[in-house]
């Protein structure tokens, strides 16, 4: 794990880029949206719940819920149709609470357990999917290509006891390294995360926040800068900065991070068994379709 400290300086790439935002009415997306006007950049802002002022005359803005495919696909139509390309993209539509445990013994009227309630899957991972899945379709037509930053959080990499919520922010990580070889550099289009720790958002109430102890969370603007940098730098891909009170650390890539210590765990070597066998088996594959097409073509 690499700690880093973050600049003014390190944020000015954004100035006059596209930036799709969703989650934005409020806590890290808000605040996002705040530094990157601030910064010069051109922002399409999205959320279920109204933009508050000044910020919402200052975007584009549409009400969206991340959970709709339809939705969504306007938000992005509506940008490339504003502006021309899309630079950047935040994946940031994650803050809904926990809802189920698992433990549950809700049944219905006949008294069969029900199903559990899949509202922060929704929105915390589909939304997600969706978002990411746009993201790189109007990115790739960009010629300069850009940028997806994803919301996690540091339950991704970490137990935390709430159920749903952990599964979808370590979806967040495994989208995260699944998409890493298959975008930058066959595609100009690099992915990142962000894995705030507790923040001062609406996820927790202000009393709660002033009950559990406000020295544990930080300002929802100290995350903001975690995301705005890895749009920012080209050079940051496959990376997870985690936040925590003021500072930063890569989490993810490099040496030291998570992803080569668990190979180097197991006693493995570079992108590990898994993925160099999957690989082998896509070549494979790759080598059988092309001589089924050549066989088709010459007859």
């Amino acid at each position: 794990m690499t700690s880093l400290t973050i600049s003014d300086s390190d944020l000015e790439g954004v100035k006059n880029k596209v930036v799709v935002v969703t989650g934005a009415a409020s806590g890290i997306g808000l605040a996002t949206v705040k530094l990157l006007l601030n910064l010069g950049a051109k922002v399409v802002a999205s959320d279920v719940n109204e933009l508050p002022e000044p910020e919402k005359d200052l975007v584009t803005f549409m009400k969206v819920d991340v959970t709709s495919w339809k939705e969504q696909l306007e938000m992005f139509k509506t940008a490339k149709a504003k502006f021309g390309n899309i630079d950047h993209v935040f994946a940031n539509a994650a803050g809904i609470s926990p809802t189920v445990s698992l433990l549950e013994e809700d049944v219905d009227e006949s008294g069969d357990l029900l199903p559990p309630k899949l509202n922060t899957i929704n929105v915390n991972l589909l939304g997600c999917l969706y978002t990411v899945k746009l993201g790189i379709y109007y990115l790739k037509h960009n010629p300069e290509g850009g940028s997806i930053v994803m919301t996690g959080s540091g339950s991704s990499f970490r137990r935390f006891t709430a159920t749903d919520y952990t599964t979808t922010k370590h979806a967040v990580l495994g989208l995260l390294r699944s998409l890493y070889g298959s975008l930058h550099p066959k595609l100009p289009i690099r992915i990142n995360a962000i894995a705030p720790g507790w923040t001062d958002t609406a996820i927790i109430p202000r009393p709660a926040i002033s009950i559990i102890g406000e020295s544990l969370f930080q300002s929802a603007d100290v995350v903001a800068r975690s995301a705005i940098l890895l749009m920012a730098d080209k050079n940051r891909h496959g990376e997870m900065l985690y936040s925590d009170r003021g500072k930063y650390w890569d989490i993810e890539k490099g040496e030291a991070g998570l992803n080569a210590y668990a190979t180097r765990m197991v006693g493995q070597e570079g992108q590990g068994a898994e993925e160099e066998a999957y690989a082998r088996s896509m070549r494979i594959r790759e080598e059988m379709e092309a001589k089924a097409a050549a066989a088709e073509t010459s007859k």
